[in-house]
């Protein structure tokens, strides 16, 4: 468990905070690219405790900017996208993707306050089908993660995000947490993932229409240069050896999930505030186009979705100090207890929550009484390794930062140039299987 103080340390991401500070030195996502559109609708965002307004000019250059005008701090989301500049509707002050003000209509020509205004705007960038923003010192201004799902064609990745209300820590602990799946996730027709259909679950399943309590996993943790590499396995149960999975954390927010084929892929929490997030999910296939049925499959709550309960629909989220975001918001959610279907329950899923993206909200929205676990109440035991680690490794970066150490990962981008992998191997030791595979976890250069 954690002390308060601790928790506190590491849940806690507003302007100032030293968990802020540290996530102000990386790169972080902000939305999807096909959000945007030349002289369209500009985006609301909130990141990090910052309500801001994302917009693409005529030229199609994006800009992250201050979500309100420094004229009288009207709400620029409802300005005019036009001729290279976002517009606010109050006065008609005009400003450009970086924070320039290129006309004031309401001052008079001899007060022109053009050179003299200039409005909070972040640097942006388009990788991998998202827009990526940074908003720490500039003298500090890294490169972008060298991800894989970045550096493929288009045509072989799919990139989706959500918000989800909790903070960012827990749920990227459950994404973490290598034991969870065979259970929550759990179908009993013998697929621990019916939702993307592409590899078999881990769990010893009865076949009688019951839960199975299986295998529990043997967890390795190894310290790597991008953060972790946690490492589990159960005998195989095609034959001799054993099924390994090595999956990937990559401070501070990102992970790599390991999948017996392609496509493959991870997800990535972006703190909103201390209570929401933006989860952005990729997944990829390096060697090919991915076709038209993956892509259907791997929407974040999969085929299932139209099956058990009303499809997804793009809506607008309001946050608690009335600042909206426009995102995909999940019909079901914990004022409805996520649609949750006791017979469901009962006859063909352990959960009886259909859509597996939902099952982890579930869990994860409220550990605890509120959005934000407690985590100097827990009980923790041999199965939590990643996520006694995962702590320990975020705690360390932010210490040395207020030590003047900048993260590593952020001045280097070549550290996430690593892949997950699921394999059998015959031996029940990190090291060995690693070393074996040397080759596979790494991303051809």
């Amino acid at each position: 468990m954690l002390t308060q103080e601790e928790n506190e340390l590491l849940t806690r991401t507003g302007p100032g905070t030293p968990m802020g500070e540290l996530f102000r030195r990386f790169w972080l996502p902000a939305a999807l690219s096909e959000e945007l559109t030349p002289d369209g609708p500009p985006l609301r965002l909130t990141i990090l405790h910052e309500d801001l307004v994302a917009f693409r000019d005529s030229d199609g250059r994006v800009g992250i900017i201050d979500g309100y005008c420094p004229h009288r701090r009207a709400r620029l989301y409802f300005g005019r996208n036009e001729e290279s500049g976002l517009r606010c509707i109050y006065h008609g002050w005009k400003f450009d993707v970086l924070g320039n003000c290129l006309d004031t209509p309401s001052e008079p020509p001899e007060f022109d306050l053009r050179d003299k205004v200039r409005m909070k705007a972040y640097p942006a960038r388009e990788w991998g089908d998202v827009v990526w923003v940074y908003m720490g010192p500039r003298d500090k201004m890294p490169e972008l993660p060298q991800f894989e799902w970045c550096r493929v064609p288009a045509s072989h990745r799919t990139v989706a995000r959500w918000v989800q209300e909790c903070n960012y820590f827990q749920a990227m602990e459950g994404e973490m947490d290598p034991t969870h799946g065979p259970m929550l996730h759990q179908w009993f027709d013998g697929s621990a993932s019916r939702l993307n259909g592409l590899r078999p679950g881990l769990s010893q399943f009865n076949g009688a229409g019951r839960p199975s309590y299986g295998f529990a996993p043997r967890i390795t943790i190894k310290e790597a240069a991008h953060g972790l590499v946690s490492g589990s396995y159960v005998p195989n149960a095609g034959g001799e050896g054993y099924r390994w999975r090595l999956n990937r954390w990559l401070a501070p927010i990102y992970s790599l999930i390991a999948a017996a084929a392609y496509p493959v892929g991870g997800r990535c929490w972006v703190p909103i505030d201390d209570e929401h997030l933006t989860a952005f999910q990729y997944l990829w296939n390096p060697d090919r186009p991915l076709t038209e049925e993956e892509r259907r499959r791997l929407q974040p709550n999969g085929v299932e979705e139209k099956e058990y309960s009303p499809a997804l629909d793009r809506c607008v989220y309001w946050l608690p100090n009335g600042y909206a975001l426009d995102t995909w918001r999940d019909r079901r959610n914990r004022e409805n207890d996520y649609l949750q279907d006791r017979e469901l329950q009962r006859t063909k899923n352990f959960s009886g929550v259909p859509a597996q993206r939902t099952q982890d909200a579930c869990v994860v929205e409220r550990q605890g009484e509120g959005p934000i676990a407690d985590r100097s109440r827990e009980y923790l035991g041999s199965s939590d390794k990643t996520i006694i680690a995962m702590r320990r490794k975020l705690l360390q970066m932010v210490w040395e930062l207020q030590d003047g150490v900048e993260p590593a990962n952020a001045c280097h981008p070549e550290h996430y140039v690593v892949r997950a992998l699921e394999v059998v191997s015959p031996h029940t030791d990190l090291d060995k299987v690693m070393e074996e595979h040397a080759t596979d976890l790494m991303v051809p250069v």
